[in-house]
């Protein structure tokens, strides 16, 4: 067995709603990318970082590539938009993942842009669990293997862990001799803060995704470490009052559950006793203001 370290950089790209975080996270073996049901949960890049052997695996989990969004839709969708595609050209490999179940029109979009790079691509089926017949997965390897010149194509099914070391394996069959960026207990480049709010939208997203639109987000305001405890401050920003009643529920329940659960998901994440102190407030406007956008952390 070689000992000369390998190491590069991966994009993972797809429509919304494809199985891109939750990939990440369970190549991860840790959750690091927040996930829901809801499509575009994922709104940043993030780095995912993994030392297997002599080979580092830098993961970028992008949001969702929404087809037509590129000119049209609000500033956060556009920044969305930009977040994944600017990762195209700088990047050793590219997933491009696509569900098991079938193609769709969006994956063609997404394809559309992967054909003006030459990057090497890996095309991830995903969610294979979810198909009975597996041998319905053949017609569509076929319909792949014509689409693009793909280095692999691989089935995985994220949640039961199935297909992820095959992937791994290819993924490292494209990376290069070079030395390892990170240390190897390193997981991500990202703040705790980062990390706390991104956990705190999760419960957002989740607990409210039929009733809130994509006009919710998370400030955290600051951290106060102690030694028995960490505080954290934090708000939910949305764009009008209505919203904020939808936040706050009735008799503040709702906001009390997404704080329990958001709490408890952090105090498993950072190891320690969590203090969340919620709160609501109203930013008119702000997913259509490049200012509003930049000082909440969409830059």
């Amino acid at each position: 067995m070689s000992s000369e370290t390998k190491s590069g950089y991966i994009t993972i790209i797809g429509r919304p709603n494809v199985g891109k975080s939750t990939l990440l996270n369970h190549c991860l073996d840790m959750k690091l990318s927040i996930t829901s049901r809801k499509p575009q949960t994922t709104r940043h890049q993030l780095l995912g970082i993994l030392t297997r052997g002599t080979s580092q695996f830098m993961f970028l989990d992008t949001p969702g590539i929404n087809a037509g969004r590129k000119r049209s839709g609000n500033s956060i969708e556009r920044y969305m938009n930009r977040q994944a595609l600017s990762t195209l050209n700088d990047v050793d490999v590219i997933l491009f993942l696509v569900e098991g179940t079938g193609w769709r029109d969006g994956d063609a979009s997404v394809l559309k842009h992967l054909s003006r790079t030459d990057v090497p691509v890996i095309c991830v089926l995903t969610k294979i669990d979810r198909v009975r017949n597996k041998s319905q997965l053949l017609p569509l390897i076929d319909q792949l293997s014509k689409k693009s010149k793909f280095q692999a194509i691989v089935p995985v099914a994220a949640l039961r862990n199935e297909g992820l070391d095959m992937l791994l394996d290819a993924i490292e069959d494209e990376l290069e001799a070079g030395p390892h960026l990170f240390s190897a207990d390193e997981v991500t480049d990202r703040s705790t803060s980062f990390l706390v709010g991104e956990m705190i939208r999760e419960q957002v997203v989740r607990q409210l995704g039929a009733e809130l639109p994509h006009r919710s987000t998370v400030l955290v305001e600051r951290i106060e470490e102690a030694e028995e405890r960490t505080t954290i401050f934090a708000s939910i920003c949305i764009e009008r009052d209505s919203q904020k009643r939808i936040v706050i529920g009735k008799g503040g329940s709702r906001l009390k559950s997404i704080g329990e659960s958001a709490r408890h998901n952090i105090a498993d994440f950072l190891g320690k006793n969590i203090d969340l102190r919620l709160h609501v407030r109203v930013r008119s406007g702000w997913t259509e203001s490049r200012k509003s956008l930049a000082e909440l952390g969409y830059r």
